[in-house]
């Protein structure tokens, strides 16, 4: 177990409430610790550490000076999500709908100066050895798409002065469309583009300016989710296309992003849906110069944006003319002619960013650089001087301006380069919560290693992790911030395998109980919520379920049924206030019961809706468990010592049911789906209440069968059924194929030779045991019962056919 501890969520808890973080931290820690051993969990508590130990930080500030060392760490002036009311830098993923996730607070963008993780140098490999992880294809895909790997070429358009003539300044455009250069009637820039400032004409400044500070209000996410409406404003300022010379519009639009590609782009409306839609709001001219080999497929009113033949592509003054070829051979055409001409070039790309590895926080690690006071040079701390702690802050607030709350730390900011002794000045910005999260399973393998971040022979024995299970959230962040550091470590010959985790496997998340809503209109009657949609302002209320009741596909008023209800069950959060307590749940049913309940929900990959009374139902199947095996209580409800078990050899039919309980839930394990081993189990339970006598080596198999599902009762059953040591160390049971066989068969029974029925034998019966069970047959006795048999005749597992003598059938005809 291991508690990744810094961050953003536990230093705003630490500010609201004036206790340091370390302090909620570990108390937090302690609790969660408390709770997870009353559960049982089968963690190896002697490898257990946080990411706020000092002991555990110094590697990760260890691995952040060999990144510096390659120049795969760096400091830049990158546009930022900053949020004032935090005091700190946050992630694209922190920020919703221009608010921050923690506390919903605006954001805006500003550039600052900030440390990057140059994460783009290990695109290709992050991307191709993808192929070779048996991880879900969705997650693989979240992975490529977020690197977002494309080839194109870069195209140079010269700005134009007022009297059309080129100016020295050019916008660089990366397309993947080189083949539709002709249909560019427009060039967009990103707010942030660092020429903007350059291509503003006087009349549009004070537009553009209003718009720049309206997009740095959005998130990445906001800005190019693609059902949003487009909006830009004209720069007053034109560009030269390169392939036909004609004046094209430059505009400023927050859907392009000053991070990806150049931050600028050739828009051809008539073959891109976005570039479409926003020519037609600003009325800007369609060219089209794409048409689909499919002539169905021709449609003025939208964009085309596939491949086809190139039309209204020649321009023999500038020497290219692509009419009439297919769209891959244009675009070969286009990258060599611009190559050739200076017009640009062919390049690779990717949405892919460079990591920002720093926050203005207190509550993280302490990145070891310092700056020489006399030149700002950035040096390394020494290896030998790590780990750099925190220091103790009374007051860990923000400052408001954007320096980080560690410059309140003036005698630790002020320091002296240990090698020449000059004065300096500690960085003052931690390393974002991730870090500490990127390489803990290399700690588990070694987690008490001072030496070293991994002793190399047990990396070697433990490395890959077989199996990681995780929410899907984590695609685009940790999996691949853990998987560029894994890779770097390799290359540095820290580990000994190229990726870290074999295999990943999403658990589903756990929804809290579904609440009931019914609508009141405004005179405060109850209409149905049918009627609800249309209305739109009828007001919300919650229902008690046992005033609820379901009519068909829907739920409705128990006391009024024409009033339907909307059911709905919520990711479970504190804010919804729907989350369990599961001391409450233990100490009414029990570890076990919680235990089973959460595998028997669902299989680990759906997501579940929780029920709280679904409880009872394992609850009681865990009682029958006990009583089968214990035996009934006495009076005053107490159970006497041992077992009911009896030393005696299992009869045929026990080891068979037995054995394919064994067979199921070990497979149903091997493929994550508890919950129909826990099925598995219930049969069996069933079945072992109609037998007579309960032989002990089927109560001893069983109760190992039972133990990873609920292994305080499996423990206390364990030590009835006579043994003094734990069952954790019995190995668990497997299923004899021997046992597994359906050897019973369908035997046609012939009263005088004529079939009468059928009976069920094993293939090894013998005449007399298939004449008792045909004896017992409902249908069958009464031919037999009390009749004179003159012969039988039995073929195994062919037939059985019984003779009567004349009389019987004499008798049977009167």
């Amino acid at each position: 177990m291991g508690w990744d501890a810094f961050g953003l969520p536990a230093e705003q808890y630490a500010i609201q409430t004036g206790t340091h973080p370390n302090i909620t931290t570990f108390r937090n820690i302690n609790r969660f610790r408390s709770q997870l051993k009353s559960l049982g969990f089968s963690y190896d508590w002697d490898r257990e550490f946080s990411t706020i130990e000092p002991e555990y930080y110094k590697w990760t500030q260890w691995i952040f000076l060999q990144l510096l060392k390659r120049g795969l760490a760096y400091q830049a002036e990158v546009p930022v999500n900053w949020c004032p009311a935090l005091g700190t830098v946050l992630a694209n993923e922190e920020v919703i709908d221009g608010v921050s996730e923690r506390g919903g607070h605006p954001v805006i963008r500003k550039p600052m100066r900030q440390w990057m993780l140059k994460i783009t140098a290990y695109a290709d490999r992050l991307l191709e050895d993808l192929d070779d992880l048996d991880w879900p294809e969705s997650v693989k895909d979240m992975q490529r798409n977020w690197i977002g790997r494309s080839e194109g070429a870069e195209m140079e358009f010269y700005v134009l002065d007022s009297d059309g003539r080129e100016r020295n300044i050019k916008i660089t455009v990366f397309t993947t469309r080189p083949d539709t250069i002709f249909g560019a009637t427009y060039l967009v820039v990103a707010p942030e583009h660092t020429l903007l400032p350059s291509l503003v004409s006087m009349a549009q400044s004070k537009y553009v300016e209003e718009y720049i500070d309206l997009a740095s209000r959005k998130s990445d996410l906001e800005r190019t989710e693609l059902q949003k409406e487009k909006t830009g404003v004209f720069s007053g300022c034109y560009a030269r296309n390169p392939a036909n010379g004609e004046a094209i519009p430059i505009w400023v639009a927050d859907y392009v992003l000053g991070s990806y590609g150049t931050g600028a782009i050739m828009a051809v409306p008539a073959h891109d849906t976005r570039d479409y839609e926003f020519a037609l709001k600003y009325d800007i001219p369609i060219r089209w110069v794409v048409t689909p080999e499919d002539k169905s497929l021709t449609d003025s009113r939208s964009a085309f944006p596939g491949q086809g033949l190139i039309i209204n592509s020649s321009n023999s003054m500038l020497g290219l003319d692509i009419n009439g070829l297919s769209s891959k051979e244009a675009a070969s055409k286009v990258i060599e002619w611009a190559d050739k001409t200076g017009n640009g070039k062919k390049k690779v790309n990717y949405k892919l960013r460079d990591w920002l590895f720093a926050r203005q926080r207190y509550w993280g690690e302490p990145i070891p650089v310092i700056f020489l006071d006399e030149t700002g040079e950035t040096i390394p701390l020494p290896e030998t001087e790590l780990p750099l702690t925190l220091p103790e802050l009374d007051d860990f607030t923000p400052t408001g301006t954007g320096e980080p709350p560690l410059s309140k730390a003036g005698s630790w900011v002020k320091t002296m380069d240990p090698s020449s002794g000059k004065p300096a000045t500690r960085e003052t910005s931690t390393m974002p919560q991730w870090a500490g999260s990127c390489w803990y399973y290399l700690r588990f393998m070694d987690p008490s290693n001072s030496k070293e971040l991994v002793d190399k022979e047990k990396e070697r024995y433990w490395s890959p992790v077989d199996v990681y299970v995780g929410g899907a959230e984590h695609a685009v962040l940790h999996l691949l911030y853990s998987r560029f550091w894994h890779k770097v470590l390799y290359d540095i010959g820290v580990v000994s395998t190229k990726e870290p985790f074999q295999c990943v496997i999403n658990q589903g998340i756990i929804l809290g109980e579904v609440q009931y809503m019914a609508f009141r209109d405004s005179d405060g009657s109850f209409i149905s919520a049918d009627s609800a949609d249309m209305l739109g302002e009828a007001n919300q209320e919650r229902i008690p379920e046992e005033k609820v009741v379901k009519s068909g596909d829907s739920f409705v008023l128990k006391d009024n049924p024409k009033i339907r209800l909307v059911a709905r069950a919520h990711k479970m959060s504190k804010s919804r206030g729907n989350v369990v307590n599961p001391d409450d749940v233990v100490s009414e049913y029990g570890a076990d019961s919680l235990r089973l309940y959460e595998m028997f929900m669902g299989p680990l990959r759906d997501s579940k809706t929780w029920n709280t009374s679904g409880i009872e139902g394992v609850h009681r199947f865990l009682g029958r468990t006990w009583r089968l095996i214990a035996g009934s209580p006495s009076p005053d409800g107490t159970f006497r010592d041992g077992t009911v078990a009896i030393d005696e050899e299992p009869t045929l039919e026990q080891l068979r049911s037995l054995h394919k309980c064994i067979a199921k839930v070990t497979d149903e394990i091997e493929g994550t789906r508890f919950n129909t081993g826990i099925s598995a189990m219930m049969e069996f339970i069933n079945a072992a209440y109609k037998w007579d006598k309960h032989p002990r080596s089927i109560f001893e198999a069983f109760v190992l069968l039972l133990s990873p599902y609920a292994p305080h009762m499996a423990e206390e059953l364990w030590l009835r059924l006579g043994h003094s040591t734990s069952l954790a160390y019995e190995p668990f049971p497997k299923a004899d194929p021997a046992y597994l066989k359906d050897s019973t068969i369908v035997l046609p029974v012939q009263i005088n030779g004529k079939t009468r029925g059928t009976i069920q034998v094993e293939e090894a019966c013998t005449e007399e045991d298939a004449f008792k069970l045909a004896l017992k047959d409902e249908k069958l006795s009464k031919y037999l019962a009390g009749k004179s048999i003159k012969k039988r005749i039995y073929v195994p597992g062919k037939i059985l056919n019984v003779i009567l003598d004349r009389e019987n059938i004499k008798v049977g005809a009167r």
